[in-house]
C-alpha cells in the first residue's frame, strides 16, 4: 500500500452532532488500524444549509446544501475524505466521489418531544419541524395538528420548543444518542412512523479515484448497514422525489434477506400509499427500485405528481 501522508484530513460540517459523528469515525478508523489518535484530523467546512435556517430545505436547494461544500473540499483536495449523516446525502452523487463505507446503524426511530405519545398531543397542537416527511406522517395521523417550521440545530430546536414556539417537536432518536441525550423524548414505533431513508446512518465519502483511502475506509464499515442504506437509495433514485415529496423507508437484514418497508405521502398526508417486499442482498438495488416503482404504478395522478420526473435531492 502507498505511503500515507499523516494526519489524514477529516471534513465534516461543524454542527455539534456533525463534530461527535467525525469523530467516531476517526475513533474507529485509528483503532482498525492501530493508529495513534492524532492520525486523523477533524476539518471543520461550514455549509450552506448551516448557515441559511430560516426557510425550508426544499426552497433554497435542497439537500446539496449540506454536501456540495464538504464536496468541493474534497474534490480540491482540501480533504481526504467527509462524513456525513446519511439521510441528508442526495441520492445522485458526482461520480468523483465514492460512498465508501458507512459506521454501524443506530436507532432509527423518531421521538416525539413534547407528549408521550402522538395521541397524547392535545388537539389542534403545534408541532415544529423541517421535515416534510414527518410533518406528513403526522397530518395522516392526526388531521387536526398544525406543523410549523422547525430548522437549526438539536439545541436549537429544543430552545424553540422550550421557548414556546411549538408543543411538541420531532428529533431523530440517533442524533440525540449520540449527543448524550437519550432520555429526551418519546421513542416512536416503526409500525406508527417510518423514517427517513438512511435515518441513523453516518457515511464517509472519499475521491472515486482514491483507492487506498476506498480500502482503509473499508475496515469500518458494517455490511449490513450499507447494504441496507443503499437498498433505501435505490428506492429514492426509482421514485424521483424531490424535498417535496414525503418518501419514509426502512430497510432491515431479516436472515440472508432484505426487507424493505416504504411509503409515499403527500405534504398533507391524505393521499398514501405503503407497501414492504423481502429480497437477496444480491440484487437489492433492483428490488428496492421495483417497489419503487410498484409505489408511484399504485398512487393517485396527485401523489404520483409529487414524484415523476424529479431528482431526489
Amino acid at each position: 500500500m502507498p505511503k500515507l501522508d499523516f494526519p489524514l484530513r477529516l471534513g465534516t460540517r461543524g454542527s455539534p452532532l456533525a463534530l461527535v459523528q467525525a469523530n467516531m469515525v476517526a475513533s474507529a478508523l485509528c483503532a482498525a488500524h492501530g493508529w495513534p489518535s492524532d492520525a486523523v484530523r477533524i476539518v471543520t467546512v461550514k455549509t450552506s444549509g448551516d448557515r441559511i435556517q430560516d426557510r425550508p430545505l426544499a426552497e433554497i436547494g435542497g439537500k446539496a446544501l449540506w454536501t456540495k461544500e464538504l464536496d468541493r473540499a474534497l474534490l480540491d483536495g482540501e480533504i481526504d475524505f467527509s462524513v456525513h449523516s446519511m439521510k441528508d446525502v442526495e441520492t445522485i452523487r458526482p461520480e468523483t466521489i465514492a460512498i465508501a463505507a458507512m459506521l454501524p446503524r443506530a436507532d432509527m426511530r423518531d421521538r416525539l418531544i413534547g407528549a408521550d405519545s402522538i395521541g397524547a398531543l392535545r388537539r389542534g397542537a403545534v408541532v415544529g419541524t423541517s421535515s416534510p416527511r414527518r410533518a406528513a406522517q403526522l397530518l395522516r395521523l392526526r388531521p387536526d395538528l398544525s406543523i410549523t417550521l422547525f430548522r437549526g440545530n438539536v439545541a436549537t430546536r429544543l430552545a424553540k420548543l422550550e421557548a414556546g414556539e411549538a408543543d411538541a417537536t420531532l428529533l431523530a432518536a440517533a442524533g440525540l444518542d449520540r449527543l448524550g441525550q437519550p432520555d429526551i423524548g418519546a421513542a416512536i414505533p416503526l409500525d406508527v412512523m417510518l423514517p427517513a431513508p438512511a435515518q441513523g446512518a453516518v457515511g464517509i465519502e472519499t475521491r472515486a479515484a482514491n483507492a487506498v483511502m476506498i480500502k482503509i475506509l473499508s475496515a469500518i464499515s458494517d455490511p449490513d448497514t450499507f447494504d441496507c442504506v443503499m437498498a433505501e437509495r435505490a428506492l429514492l433514485l426509482a421514485l424521483g422525489g424531490g424535498c417535496h415529496s414525503p418518501v419514509a423507508a426502512l430497510a432491515q437484514v431479516a436472515g440472508g434477506d432484505i426487507h424493505l418497508r416504504a411509503e409515499i405521502l403527500t405534504g398533507d398526508g391524505g393521499d398514501y400509499v405503503g407497501d414492504d417486499v423481502r429480497f437477496p442482498r444480491a440484487d437489492a438495488a433492483g428490488h428496492a427500485s421495483a417497489l419503487g416503482r410498484a409505489l408511484l404504478d399504485r398512487a393517485s395522478p396527485a401523489l404520483r405528481g409529487l414524484f415523476a420526473g424529479r431528482r431526489v435531492e
